[in-house]
């Protein structure tokens, strides 16, 4: 608690030890999450660290009497992979919804002795799922990006694998039933119906608009194939025939074959000549002079 203070002075720790399983510890687990007045819970989100299937269970109970949403945490027993989960009451799954296979079985986990199993999980696993759940909760309660039901780690194939778990209308909880039919009037209400359909019709009026709305600086794209079918059959990109060209630089060769032949029939400039042979031009005209 005193490392948690010296990183951020404003939070408020509250610290409880307790075994939650027995049925003291199950009521003072819920008591701590409960508002004294009014017996709703006071907190926005819980998060599930705990390591045995009886904990989980009696975490998935208080939450599902207070409608609680919280998020579920764990890492296998050969320490290689871990997942985080969302469970919110009547929506998603509850923890007794799906149940492991081993407790489906029936076996108790306090029996299992597995062979190559690490006696204890590897700090780099446990600390990549403690981060995505600690990244997962502050989505959640600040309301960004989006929040998967469900994300598993495989840290032997580097694999995030994410899926949504929807509740089983045949949980072995009741309360978990009564959640699922809440939520799905809630869902099924005029004014959800109503808040999906405005929410639709802004994404497709957001859709129908111009990415680029004003254009300050007049740019156009213009496809290749347009450029060249505006031009007329024959005519070069720059308004010119091909036959218009040819007589301007038939022209232009009338035209320069006049300017080299001048008086004295002197060849110009733009004849192929030495520089030589301009400088003693140049030199005869200055004597002449």
């Amino acid at each position: 608690m005193q490392t948690l203070t010296d990183i951020n002075p404003d939070t408020a720790i509250e610290s409880y030890t307790m075994n939650i399983t027995t049925l003291e510890g199950f009521d003072s687990f819920k008591q701590s999450l409960s508002d004294p007045k009014t017996g709703a819970s006071r907190v926005n989100l819980v998060l599930s660290c705990v390591d045995n299937y009886e904990a989980r269970i009696t975490i998935n109970q208080v939450c599902l009497e207070l409608q609680q949403d919280w998020m579920e945490s764990g890492v296998s027993e050969d320490a290689v992979s871990g997942h985080i989960q969302l469970l919110v009451p009547g929506e998603t799954a509850c923890f007794q919804c799906v149940p492991p296979l081993v407790v489906a079985s029936g076996i108790d986990e306090r029996t299992l002795r597995r062979e190559g199993v690490c006696a204890a999980s590897l700090p780099t696993t446990m600390g990549i799922t403690a981060g995505l759940l600690a990244q997962n909760a502050l989505k959640y309660m600040l309301h960004f990006g989006s929040v998967s039901p469900y994300v598993g780690y495989v840290a032997l194939k580097d694999f995030f694998p994410t899926m949504d778990i929807k509740p089983n209308p045949s949980c072995i909880n009741s309360l978990c039933c009564e959640a699922q039919k809440a939520a799905a009037a809630r869902h099924n209400s005029p004014e959800a119906v109503a808040a999906r359909e405005a929410a639709a019709a802004a994404e497709a009026a957001a859709a129908a608009e111009p990415l680029h709305a004003s254009n300050e600086w007049g740019i156009e794209m213009v496809a290749e194939n347009e450029e060249q079918s505006a031009a007329p059959s024959g005519q070069q990109a720059g308004g010119t025939s091909l036959g218009e060209s040819s007589a301007q630089n038939g022209a232009q060769g009338e035209d320069t074959k006049g300017k080299q032949t001048q008086s004295g029939g002197a060849p110009g400039i733009g004849s192929d000549v030495k520089v030589d042979d301009l400088m003693a031009q140049l030199s005869a005209l200055n004597q002449g002079s």
